[in-house]
């Protein structure tokens, strides 16, 4: 992943009494600090509000569209292996739709730098993977 830029001057902030109670439950839930869980909600709302339809999940935390189940990585992959055909992309995979291909496609030119890697990291050699994880088996090929 690509390093975070230069932080910006401290500023501060006060939360209403139900946002400090989520934010301390994260906290102690993640074992973060205070400013990062902040930072981190802080940019996560910015970004679905320019981009609807994207929502965040697991650690580290990963774009998706909400109603397909995929991450945004994984929908550009796709189309990427349909060589563009968002036709035959929609017809074979019936969670996606109009919307939701152009949210992710939206989302990826807009952050390519978060979502590159992704794909990237899923192109990982197998001889990586087996020093990684040994108990790996690749399946016969047909």
């Amino acid at each position: 992943m690509a390093a975070h830029p230069a932080k910006t001057p401290p500023f501060s902030i006060r939360l209403g009494a139900r946002a400090n109670l989520l934010v301390a439950d994260e906290v102690r839930r993640s074992g973060r600090s205070r400013s990062a869980i902040v930072e981190e909600l802080a940019e996560e709302a910015a970004k679905t509000r320019l981009h609807p339809g994207i929502a965040f999940r697991g650690r580290p935390r990963r774009a998706w569209v909400i109603g397909s189940g995929l991450d945004v990585w994984e929908i550009i992959e796709m189309l990427r292996s349909y060589d563009g055909d968002d036709e035959s992309l929609l017809t074979n995979h019936p969670l996606l739709n109009v919307r939701r291909l152009r949210a992710a496609q939206a989302y990826a030119e807009h952050f390519s730098e978060e979502i590159e890697p992704l794909i990237e990291e899923n192109h990982r050699p197998l001889e990586d993977l087996l020093e990684l994880y040994p108990f790996l088996r690749s399946a016969p090929s047909r």
